[in-house]
């Protein structure tokens, strides 16, 4: 274990490299352009020119490990923001770990339920302030559905639908389009861990999520967001059981739509409950038009004993109709975020922890790709899972959920 970093004043500037500065990294650098941007890194050369001309100060580099794998260099930084695709952000999030930097990673944490595993063990061993980038987790209604929601405002909740049905990413088939490798991108460095092919544009720089080797469809790109609210608000950990289902899987690509049950069992206060997913073309109908709520596209619905509650990014409705004239929300108990980039900056110079931290991000992102795991691996089956061994009761499933790195990404 490294020695703890001591804390700073929260109003000097990080010292931050940036893995990944264009799409979503771009977002994230915006949101953190007001510390010292010590390196930029990017595959695709252009994107790192254009970020370069923004600070020039920054070190310019394609290669991750240049910066990651060299001490005397982790010495000079306080942070990293990895914004890659899914299937590269377990290797610079793990060497950064390893240096004893802080981590800042988009959702989902990894590609694999391994390595989300691994990340928070290696967080918790070296001392590092980490945060998940899952952004509404800072937004005001997520505040306050957490607390409706503990303070009864549904009763017991025993089950939960999570859907989201207003995104789409699935394909039919690989990219059938073979040409060559844009001067300005470094294919073999954006495919990282994964097995060696051919270039397609219909990989690079977004459609990556439609596949299994770089991504895991709707259910990676947009249930850590949904079904945080479910795992904030009832303090859910490790599924005991889960069963997914949809069309025949593809080998190699995401369906448009697909389904999964898990069963939470009881802990403390909370009742046992079942948690469903749907995601695509997938959709809740039932629980949907039963109570009014068809034209919600994404949501989290809350079914409790003396009521429900249903919630998307910006608004929520209790219902029915009784149970919200009678209801009385609490005074506000959650803090207002300062939000969700600055609540790691500041954590990371006080030594404590943001909301959403590996410890939390970890078995959320866990079991969200269980339902991967499961629709490739057992499809209809109902499977049993044991957290603490990271093992399913099926052999198939087990092979799911890790997946080996091509040489020179192995950490």
């Amino acid at each position: 274990m490294r020695a703890l970093r001591p804390p700073r004043d929260p109003a000097a500037p990080a010292r931050l490299m940036i893995v990944g500065v264009g799409g979503r990294g771009g977002d994230n650098l915006n949101a953190v352009a007001r510390q010292t941007i010590a390196v930029l890194c990017d595959i695709d050369k252009q994107r790192l020119a254009e970020a370069g001309k923004r600070f020039p100060g920054a070190r310019l580099l394609t290669d991750f490990r240049t910066v990651l794998r060299d001490e005397a260099a982790c010495r000079e930084l306080d942070g990293v923001v990895v914004s890659t695709p899914d299937h590269t952000h377990y290797a610079p999030a793990m060497l950064a770990l390893q240096q004893g930097l802080d981590v800042y990673c988009e959702k989902p944490l990894t590609h694999t339920v391994v390595q989300a595993r691994n990340l928070l063990r290696a967080a918790e061993a070296n001392g590092c302030v980490t945060q998940m980038g899952i952004q509404i987790h800072a937004n005001d209604n997520y505040h306050r559905v957490v607390e409706a929601v503990r303070a009864g405002a549904v009763g017991t909740v025993r089950e939960v639908v999570v859907f989201v049905n207003g995104t789409d990413w699935s394909a039919k088939q690989l990219p059938a389009k073979v040409a060559a490798v844009p001067d300005h991108v470094d294919w073999d460095l954006w495919l990282g861990p994964a097995a060696a092919r051919d270039y397609s544009d219909g990989y690079h720089p977004a459609s990556w999520r439609r596949y299994w080797d770089f991504g895991g469809g709707t259910t990676a790109d947009m249930a850590c967001h949904f079904m945080d609210l479910a795992f904030w608000a009832l303090e859910l950990g490790a599924p005991v059981t889960l069963r997914a289902d949809g069309p025949e899987p593809h080998p190699q690509c995401a369906p448009r739509g697909m389904r999964c049950e898990y069963g939470f069992a009881a802990h403390g206060p909370r009742s046992a409950l079942t948690l469903h997913w749907h995601a695509g073309s997938d959709r809740p109908e039932q629980a949907l038009t039963s109570r009014g709520l068809q034209e919600w596209k994404n949501g989290v619905l809350f079914v409790g004993d003396e009521g429900w509650l249903i919630s998307d990014y910006n608004k929520h409705v209790i219902g029915p109709d009784a149970r919200r004239a009678q209801w009385q929300a609490p005074a506000p108990t959650l803090a207002k975020s300062i939000g969700h980039h600055e609540e790691w900056l500041r954590a990371c110079a006080t030594r404590e922890q943001p909301s959403t931290p590996f410890a939390y991000a970890a078995p959320l992102t866990e079991t969200v790709l269980l339902a991967n795991v499961a629709l490739r691996a057992a499809r209809g089956k109902q499977l049993a899972w044991d957290a603490l061994a990271l093992r399913t009761d099926d052999a198939a499933a087990n092979a799911l959920l890790s997946q080996p790195a091509r040489s020179g990404f192995d950490v």
